[in-house]
């Protein structure tokens, strides 16, 4: 039976108590410091300067969600090449050079095909224009 070495841990366990200590400490102060004398003036939400007319409920563009999603998909799948191109160098040198070319060709073109399958469907375009066929000939 092993036994486990526990004061490997301890200076994980040392910061996160600090961090949890700091965070109730920053919280605490705010509390104390911060004013607190609320005015009708400040309840109204903040619009860069300018007054605030009608409700926050308004109608909003799904498309700029689905462009932003687009982009932080691809986005955060392009930073994982970062890893796989720092030590291709080395796996080359290892004899698996080839294995991580092939990996990353079909990883680029696995992401080539969503780009174009988002731009044929037309995902990408910030006004989605509808082409209708002609029935009356």
């Amino acid at each position: 039976m092993s036994t486990i070495d526990i004061s490997v841990y301890v200076p994980v366990i040392i910061l996160m108590v600090l961090a949890v200590l700091i965070y109730g400490i920053a919280l605490f102060a705010s509390s104390l410091i911060a004013p607190k004398n609320p005015t009708e003036l400040k309840d109204t939400p903040y619009e860069c300067g300018e007054e605030p007319t009608g409700t926050a409920w308004s109608q909003f563009n799904v498309r700029f969600y689905v462009v932003g999603l687009i982009f932080i998909i691809f986005d955060v799948e392009s930073v994982l090449m970062f890893p796989v191109a720092s030590v291709f160098k080395k796996m080359h040198e290892l004899g698996h050079g080839w294995y991580v070319f092939v990996v990353f060709v079909s990883f680029i073109s696995v992401l080539l095909e969503g780009i174009a399958y988002c731009w044929k469907k037309g995902d990408l375009d910030w006004v989605k224009s509808y082409v209708t066929e002609n029935k009356s000939a």
